[in-house]
Parts: structure tokens; sequence; C-alpha cells
């Protein structure tokens, strides 16, 4: 018998759409799919299959775990909006886990890939950051670790939800997206009309 909390994970910061339920450290339901588009409209259906597939229901949830990015602006969004609506709206903590702690292993530079050959990546003693590619092989192999940046790993989710099981009691924090780039689009630059007055 499996003790522990009932904690439901999901992931849209790249071009798929994830998401895990696990009691505990038992994992009972997963799915994984790669999706460029549409996350928003698969995202709670996949939810309600993966509570649906194990038995649960929403209310049965004790927390949330949501991955936060780095990756993409809209997917992160997409997935951070949701966490938050529903924490609010099922009364249970809701934990934002970014992509670095949900994908770190012990020899390897922890990695995500970035637009323009270049990744987001958490150097030894470092912040994380946004560095071209190159480089941070370099450092990885300096450092004596692997360097393999994936932008979508099929437990990704499974891990999320690993780590808002061990932190919701202790995270009181609302997620939030953690962006390490700006933004692909601009504002305008034209300048506003003037108002003529009478």
């Amino acid at each position: 018998m499996h003790n522990g909390p009932l904690v439901l994970g999901f992931d849209t910061s790249a071009a798929h759409c994830a998401a895990a339920l696990l009691r505990g450290d038992q994992l009972l339901a997963e799915r994984f799919e790669e999706r460029a588009r549409g996350q928003a409209e698969r995202l709670i259906p996949m939810l309600e299959e993966i509570l649906a597939e194990a038995g649960h229901r929403w209310s049965d949830l004790e927390a949330l775990g949501v991955g936060v990015g780095p990756g993409n602006f809209t997917g992160i969004r997409i997935a951070v909006s949701a966490a938050r609506g529903l924490a609010l709206g099922l009364n249970v903590p809701a934990v934002g886990v970014s992509g670095f702690d949900a994908r770190k292993t012990a020899d390897q530079l922890t990695a995500i890939p970035a637009p323009r050959d270049q990744v987001y990546a958490a150097l030894p003693g470092e912040a994380p950051r946004l560095m071209p590619a190159p480089e941070a092989e370099e450092a990885a192999r300096s450092a004596g670790l692997s360097f393999a940046p994936e932008a979508s790993p099929t437990d990704l989710a499974r891990r999320i939800a690993e780590h808002a099981g061990q932190r919701y009691q202790h995270d009181p924090e609302p997620p939030a997206p953690l962006y390490l780039r700006a933004a692909d689009a601009a504002p305008a630059r034209d300048l506003p009309p003037k108002l003529i007055e009478d």
C-alpha cells in the first residue's frame, strides 16, 4: 500500500502536453502527447482523462504541480494559468517546478533547448541563463558532465508531480512563469496618434 499525497503534475512548456498523477511515489496514470498547437484546448481534457483512468475526481487532489519553464512563452502561460485557476477552485496548493529541477540528474548539465542554437542552462554554481549551445557544451565538458538538452522528456510531468509532492506543504507561493529571455514579440514602433483638442 502506497501512502502519500495525491498530486497531479502537468507541463506545456514546449511542443507537448504532458500530465501525470502520483500517490506518494506511485505513478497512477500518465499521458504525453507531442503537440505544437492546441495545448490550451487539450490540457484540461487530458487532466480529466488522467483522473478518470486512476479512478479519482478533482476533489481528491491534495496538490498540483506545474512546469513553469523556461521554454515557450505561450505554453508556459497556458499551464501556469490553468494551475492557478484549478488551485483556487479546488482550494489546494499549486507548486511551480522549474524545467531545471524537473530534468536534473547527477551526471548531466541541466539544459533545455532554446531558439537559434541556444540553450537555457544551469551551470554549476551559477544562476540559470540563456547561452549559446556550444558554450554550454564546453562548460559541461569542463565540469565532467554530459550534455544532452531535451525539450520534451516523456517523464517530465511525473518529475514535476514528484517535486510538488515534496514541496507543497512548504511552498506557499503561487506558481509564476520562469522566463530567461525577452519575448519575441516587440511593441509597435509607431508613435500613438496625437489627440486633437478643441
